[in-house]
């Protein structure tokens, strides 16, 4: 049979005159891609749970400029489209010496698919926006980021369509286990991707500037991993199984694959197999269940990292795993392994001018929020039960699992930051300098999503600290928060919320935080997408909201040079 394009193209990684690409077919295919001036790539598809990908390393490519490209499959153009309205697909490398050219990233999280197939209404999707911005000069570099960072909740497998919730009923009439308004298999989920991903602009835009991605707990279920206790209640649903391992391994084949540059691609084990098999079905269904194992991720020799770093220039990203690997032993959490941690410490280690971490909770959350959590998780922690079992009931049901919740990892961070920006010698994660003199970093950025509003804050880690250090958050893309919900949210910043809640939290035996924080734009509760750019020493981020009518507008517009 003749094989088409199902999803894609998806530029993913550009790292010097490389590039990934990644397809979903409809049947088994040899997949090329070939740019205009010479490079090119192909791989076979693999099939896993009757469906069909690859990922093709692009070689060869023009340094410094767009490269239009074209897909075939087993020899026939089928991009782009012969119809298609769109600009050309290119893939935009950077020069051999770019450590003088800007960088710009755009970011944000909590895409719900698009408004024809959600049914309910929300306020137009901010990534279409930016598609369409981006569209009307896609040659000019103030318009053309050099990534798209994805921060989580890409896809809602708790909170389907109406489209997929008529597919997953008509699976659970015909026998298939699992709630009747929640994906739970692999094809189920292929489902959500499909509908996600096909959206026309967004489709071109993922076809055009590179993406890197990260997970949060809707491509599972809501409050995935918050708890020990959580575990062992989700673990006695009996279809959990299967919601689990389907879950992870699709965000593998969809999301991870393509966050790994050609050299870690190669060298990933599981890929290896995965395209040396006729069906890789069981072995995705296998790698699902065991990178869910608490007990191995609480090890030093743990099976799988989804965190991942990569360098633009200057400016080096961190993406952080802030659910699958979550360390949830009472008293002793950690909102990454010690493995993962000390990994990631060596990251920060580097010639870099810019440190971005890009984090799907926020690391500084409204204050009065932050000594919720830190109070909540020290009562969950308590022997008295009827108190950490209330403690607990209060975490599920209004969402207290950020950093402020992983209380040992907040401060862990805050020190991590605090010691890159003071710059001394032995200090960690500092680039080397002119003479091999230590130099802290010109900015430090923890990029996140989660929250559903978006705001820029400023960290305060004392008069040493010479790198301005900001959290910005940046959500949602396409969804929306209950409007009761923002009075309170805006009261999270106030004084008098920041002051009555850690006094509560101290109360409990909590410490004062190590650092203090303050609000410089927000919060903003539209639709909206974020802008980070790098040039030189300077640094500044663009919010960008939603019109009723689908255009982008500024919000806000910070300079994180200043302190």
């Amino acid at each position: 049979m003749t094989a088409h394009l199902l999803i894609g193209p998806v530029l993913r990684r550009v790292a010097g005159d490389r590039a990934t690409i990644w397809v979903e077919t409809t049947e088994p295919a040899y997949v090329r891609v070939e740019a205009e001036g010479g490079g090119a790539g192909s791989a076979p598809t693999f099939t896993a749970y009757g469906h069909h990908y690859a990922i093709v390393v692009v070689e060869n490519l023009v340094r410094g400029g767009a490269n239009p490209y074209r897909v075939l499959l087993d020899d026939r153009e089928v991009w782009p489209a012969g119809d298609s309205p769109y600009p050309r697909s290119t893939i935009v490398t950077r020069p051999e010496d770019d450590g003088a050219h800007p960088v710009s990233l755009i970011f944000g999280s909590c895409r719900e698919a698009t408004p024809h197939a959600t049914g309910r209404r929300l306020p137009p999707d901010a990534l279409d926006a930016f598609a369409r911005r981006l569209m009307a000069d896609p040659d000019d570099p103030d318009r053309r980021p050099d990534l798209i960072v994805l921060l989580g909740d890409q896809v809602y497998a708790d909170k389907p369509t109406a489209k997929v919730k008529r597919f997953v009923k008509r699976r659970r009439a015909a026998g298939h286990d699992g709630p009747s308004d929640q994906v739970v298999s692999f094809d189920e989920y292929t489902k959500l991707y499909l509908e996600s991903w096909r959206d026309p602009e967004v489709r071109w835009l993922f076809a055009t500037v590179p993406t890197a991605m990260i997970f949060d707990d809707h491509e599972i279920i809501d409050d995935w991993n918050t708890s020990a206790d959580w575990r062992r209640d989700m673990s006695e649903q009996s279809w959990w199984r299967e919601r689990i391992s389907a879950g992870l391994a699709s965000y593998w084949v969809y999301q991870h694959l393509g966050n790994l540059d050609p050299d870690e691609l190669a060298a990933d084990p599981l890929f290896k197999k995965v395209t040396t098999v006729d069906d890789a079905t069981d072995l995705l269904h296998d790698f699902g269940l065991m990178v869910d194992r608490p007990e191995v991720a609480e090890n030093t020799d743990q099976p799988y990292q989804w965190s991942f770093a990569l360098d633009v220039g200057r400016t080096r990203l961190v993406m952080l795993d802030n659910r699958c690997n979550r360390v949830l032993t009472p008293g002793a959490r950690e909102m990454l392994p010690a493995a993962e941690w000390n990994w990631f410490v060596d990251q920060a280690h580097g010639d870099y001018d810019h440190l971005v971490v890009g984090s799907s909770l926020p690391w500084l959350m409204p204050p009065a929020i932050h000594h919720v959590e830190t109070w909540n998780e020290r009562l969950t922690d308590t022997p008295e039960r009827r108190g950490a079992a209330l403690a607990e009931k209060v975490r599920r049901a209004v969402d207290l699992e950020h950093w402020g919740a992983f209380n040992r990892s907040f401060t862990s961070l805050a020190e991590l930051f605090r010691r890159l920006g003071e710059g001394s010698d032995g200090a960690p994660g500092h680039r080397i300098g002119a003479g091999g003199a230590y130099a802290a970093p010109a900015s430090i950025s923890v990029l996140s999503g989660d929250v559903h509003h978006s705001y820029v804050a400023r960290a305060d880690l004392g008069s040493a600290t010479r790198t301005p250090v900001h959290q910005l958050t940046c959500s949602p893309i396409h969804n929306q928060v209950p409007a009761p919900m923002r009075p309170l949210m805006r009261f999270g910043w106030s004084r008098l919320a920041e002051k009555a809640m850690g006094a509560v939290a101290r109360s409990a035996g909590v410490r004062r935080p190590v650092l203090s924080w303050r609000r410089l734009a927000g919060p903003y509760f539209g639709n909206a997408v974020a802008t980070l750019r790098h040039h030189g020493s300077a640094a500044e981020v663009t919010i960008d909201g939603t019109t009723t009518d689908g255009e982008l507008f500024e919000v806000a517009r910070v300079d994180l040079r200043q302190r």
